[in-house]
């Protein structure tokens, strides 16, 4: 089926089984979950599954033909949700979007750094009020298997998880490196993902893999999770990280500098937190505000598993 907004792709099961979305391609620069979700969608055969697949692999079609993280309005889709049928570009791809999310009785919404961030592979929830949401939220992150898995606060809002919490449909995210590229390894990852999920409700049979889980934290703490707010640029300028993803650090480290441009003026960024260095930015150019390095708070939790 073809959407207005987007184009989305269903097979539907010869036996009853549950129904999950999987989402790429809502930046639109965000290139592993858009390959990822083609490549389901040869591999899934109406014959094997149990219930049904929706798969969309662009959500944001507007800012994948701009190849940009946005549309042509600026607002990021990811804190858009759940829109409105009569807004702008973004407003109206989060309004449809969220029908879809309400809809089904599974997400998984794929991420990755775009092309100016770069990411640890990890998959996310939140931590879901309901203890039943949020232990089916474990196992399919856990079953998802990447190395890390990040529970984080249950109150953001604007996003697909925020519209999947709401309407108790559970939810995980994931994101796995970016830096403007397409890595295989990461679509592998990706595609072997969607498929263990899919074993882990039942929707297809699948040996289960080597567990490469190695790190679980959950912070519901307010705005754990949020990664924008996290160590910001102190001025407009170049950006020289100082650290490289997987670096632990501890408050005060210097994460990288920022400088003026004829180098008059550096300005240190230091770590505000102790933990890994989940997510960095890779793009040099940075505005007053923007985030450049995640820490992922292990410490605190080290060898947890929720």
């Amino acid at each position: 089926m073809t959407d207005s907004l987007f184009h989305t792709r269903t097979i539907v099961g010869q036996a009853s089984g549950p129904h999950l979305l999987l989402l790429g391609g809502v930046h639109g620069d965000e290139f592993e979950p858009m390959a990822a979700l083609r490549l389901l969608l040869r591999q899934v055969g109406s014959r094997t599954l149990r219930g049904r697949l929706t798969m969309v692999p662009v959500v944001n079609e507007a800012a994948f033909a701009r190849g940009t993280r946005t549309a042509e309005d600026g607002l990021d889709l990811a804190r858009t949700f759940p829109g409105r049928p009569d807004g702008s570009i973004t407003q109206r791809v989060a309004h449809a979007a969220a029908e879809l999310i309400r809809s089904a009785d599974f997400l998984i919404d794929l991420h990755t750094g775009g092309t100016v961030y770069k990411s640890l592979p990890f998959a996310g929830h939140v931590v879901h009020a309901d203890p039943a949401v949020l232990n089916v939220q474990r196992q399919m992150a856990r079953a998802f298997n990447l190395p890390i898995i990040w529970g984080g606060d249950p109150r953001l809002q604007g996003r697909s998880l925020s519209v999947a919490r709401d309407a108790s449909v559970p939810a995980i995210y994931a994101e796995y490196h970016g830096a403007a590229t397409c890595s295989r390894a990461g679509v592998e990852a990706y595609t072997a993902g969607c498929l263990n999920v899919m074993a882990c409700l039942g929707m297809i049979d699948r040996a289960s893999p080597e567990c490469r889980v190695e790190c679980v934290v959950e912070d519901n703490r307010p705005e754990a999770g949020h990664m924008q707010m996290c160590n910001p640029a102190p001025m407009a300028g170049f950006f020289e990280p100082a650290v490289e993803l997987g670096d632990r650090v501890r408050p005060e480290d210097v994460l990288g500098t920022v400088t003026d441009a004829l180098g008059e003026q550096v300005v240190a960024v230091r770590a505000r937190q102790q933990g890994l260095v989940l997510v960095l930015r890779t793009f040099p150019r940075v505005n007053e505000g923007d985030m450049l390095a995640v820490i992922l708070e292990t410490d605190p939790w080290q060898g947890a598993r929720p």
